[in-house]
């Protein structure tokens, strides 16, 4: 977990590093373009695994006697998959009349998503034998083949092409990386296997994750593809800067809750009191980092933009409207993991569709007449119905105490808000950093101040950062 916790890390600064160069050298047209081409072909890339990796992984940990009939059956299920996903997308593409760069863009793309959807298959059986150490390691491998050859191009002025080029070669290389360890080092053949009992089942026990998955993955991606038919590429290259920092920005309740939710699992099955008390902190943490993290950088969200350069103006009320979900979104994992932690992963599919359709028919609604900022009320507005949607579940499982949730909740705002004005303030004075550094001063001390979190919280929390001593 401290491997890849590590590794999911340095792989977001990479992956934010290279999108922040792509932006300032590309016009927004170009970048809605190249994040068009990504966002449609990973839609029909959700019909290649159908989450049969996450069931891959689990199976192979329960009875790894049986790796080889696993993975042969799932690559039986997944080779004519990969076939009619790649020619649906094809054939959608060229309906939707796109012009011929965006068309190619599509294709390279659609090899990209092909190759990391069995990537996926192959690291899932690694993960089945306990190991992310390779994982790990491809993952940073992957971002830096991304920016080493998209820089080449970008540098060498190749065009957009190219640039969607670098994707192609960093799959490829985690594909026969990942597909090298599953046949030497786990000693599995890859070739398909057909065992009708097996397949059987396999399928049964795919079908709500794929029902998840699919949900997930259209709510994530559709805004982008709706963009580009209504609005245009340009609105789509204006989202796609809001997008990629909040989705940036999740690495820090993902590395929580990696940890997280087995105690979650574990508290359900052996001690209730713990796992109330565990889900309570969990959610005062994470109001801690997201509410300052949000009303800073609406405050200086002019600035933020400044990183990209000035084409790219238009993307401020964007950005401002979809930090304001950040908070719904941070507090999402936890209720979610304690929902699939305690058995309850199909109110988790039914909220995630319900969010969908909302998603659908506001986007459809919105985009038309606001463009990206329609699209970013939408992401709002959806992530709040999630939030919404799973706390009514909670008190099926746990009888929590919302007091300990809502008093923490108001103080952060208080030091959140503060902390806003002062940066709003302070940004036409100083240096960006400075007034950044000032104002996580200011927030930190005024929840001390107010005991939203005390000064043996903290101790506790560097404490555990710490290795303790073998008595």
């Amino acid at each position: 977990t401290s491997y890849f916790t590590f590794a999911l890390v340095l792989q977001k600064v990479i992956s934010f590093t290279y999108f922040t160069i792509l932006a300032r050298n590309l016009i927004p047209a170009d970048l809605g373009k190249y994040y068009f081409a990504i966002s449609f072909t990973t839609i029909f890339a959700i019909f290649i695994d159908l989450g049969m990796a996450s069931v891959l992984m689990r199976e192979i940990a329960k009875r790894k006697e049986q790796a080889r009939e696993l993975l042969g059956t799932i690559m039986f299920l997944k080779l004519p998959l990969a076939l009619l996903s790649i020619l649906l997308a094809v054939a959608v593409v060229n309906i939707l009349h796109y012009g011929s760069l965006t068309k190619h863009l599509v294709y390279l793309s659609l090899i990209c998503v092909t190759l990391d959807s069995f990537t996926i298959t192959f690291w899932a059986v690694s993960r089945g034998f306990h190991n992310l150490t390779f994982e790990s390691i491809a993952s940073i491998l992957f971002q830096i083949i991304v920016l080493s050859f998209g820089l080449t191009a970008i540098k060498l002025n190749l065009g957009l092409t190219w640039i969607i080029t670098a994707l192609v070669m960093a799959s490829t290389f985690n594909f026969l990386f990942s597909a090298s360890l599953a046949r030497f080092k786990w000693k599995i053949k890859l070739t398909p296997l057909l065992k009708p009992k097996l397949l059987k089942s396999i399928v049964i026990i795919t079908l709500p994750f794929a029902i998840f998955g699919i949900f997930q993955k259209l709510y994530m991606y559709l805004d982008t593809v709706f963009l580009s038919i209504l609005a245009g590429d340009k609105y789509v290259g204006l989202y796609q800067i809001s997008f990629k920092i909040i989705f940036a920005l999740q690495f820090l309740p993902m590395a929580f809750m990696a940890s997280l939710y087995p105690a979650f699992a574990s508290y359900w099955k052996d001690n209730r009191k713990q796992l109330v008390v565990s889900f309570e902190r969990a959610v005062n943490y994470l109001v801690f980092v997201s509410l300052p993290i949000s009303i800073g950088v609406i405050a200086i969200a002019d600035k933020v933009i400044l990183l990209f350069k000035p084409e790219y103006a238009e993307a401020i009320l964007p950005l401002r409207i979809i930090m304001g979900s950040l908070l719904f979104i941070f507090i999402n994992f936890p209720v979610g993991a304690l929902l699939n932690a305690c058995d309850r992963q199909s109110l988790n599919t039914r909220n995630m569709g319900i969010a969908l359709f909302v998603s659908v028919i506001m986007n459809l609604i919105l985009i038309i007449k606001y463009q990206a900022v329609g699209a970013a009320i939408t992401v709002v507005s959806t992530n709040a119905l999630m939030l919404i949607l799973g706390l009514s579940c909670v008190p099926l499982i746990l009888k929590y105490r919302p007091k300990k949730i809502i008093i923490p909740f108001l103080k952060a705002l208080l030091a959140a808000l503060v902390m806003g004005g002062a940066v709003l303030f302070l940004k036409l004075k100083l240096n960006i950093f400075i007034v950044v550094f000032i104002g996580a001063i200011i927030y930190g001390a005024i929840l001390l101040l107010t005991k939203a979190i005390r000064s043996e919280d903290v101790a506790s929390i560097l404490k555990s950062f710490l290795k303790p001593r073998k008595v």
